[in-house]
């Protein structure tokens, strides 16, 4: 794939649509650490979530009617997901649910944003094979 200064190296880029895309940004990066990358105008914001990435873009007429947040959720890979809860309901997060360790490996909390976005935070705390919790596995 080719390299472009203008937008994430990342191959998957969630885009979300919030009514006030400056106050999306700062939140996210307040309340779940991450970081702008690029501000296009005051219309789009890229921002840096670890080795992957989040644009943030202005609300068109058509989002509008729809609540925010409808048939979405992000999942973001973090190093502490306990730390990180407790940093995210510091600053006004939602916790839907609070950290858990799943059978698959997984150390994972839900929560909200202010806009209703749910978001996923996972903390990889083993190496567990698919067949070993029921999954089964394509190309591993």
């Amino acid at each position: 794939m080719r390299s472009n200064r203008s937008i994430a190296r990342a191959t998957v880029i969630p885009v979300l649509a919030y009514p006030d895309v400056t106050e999306a940004a700062a939140w996210l990066c307040d309340a779940f650490g991450f970081t702008v990358r690029l501000r296009i105008g005051t219309h789009r914001v890229q921002l840096n979530v670890g080795e992957g990435a989040v644009t943030v873009r202005e609300m068109r007429p058509a989002d509008r009617s729809a609540p925010l947040g409808t048939g979405c959720s992000i999942t973001v890979r973090v190093e502490d997901v306990d730390a990180h809860c407790d940093r995210a309901r510091d600053r006004g997060a939602r916790i839907t649910e609070g950290p858990v360790t799943h059978p698959y490996g997984e150390r994972q909390y839900n929560a909200v944003d202010f806009a209703g976005y749910s978001w996923t935070f996972s903390e990889s705390v083993a190496d567990v094979h698919p067949e070993e919790w029921g999954g089964t596995a394509g190309q591993l």
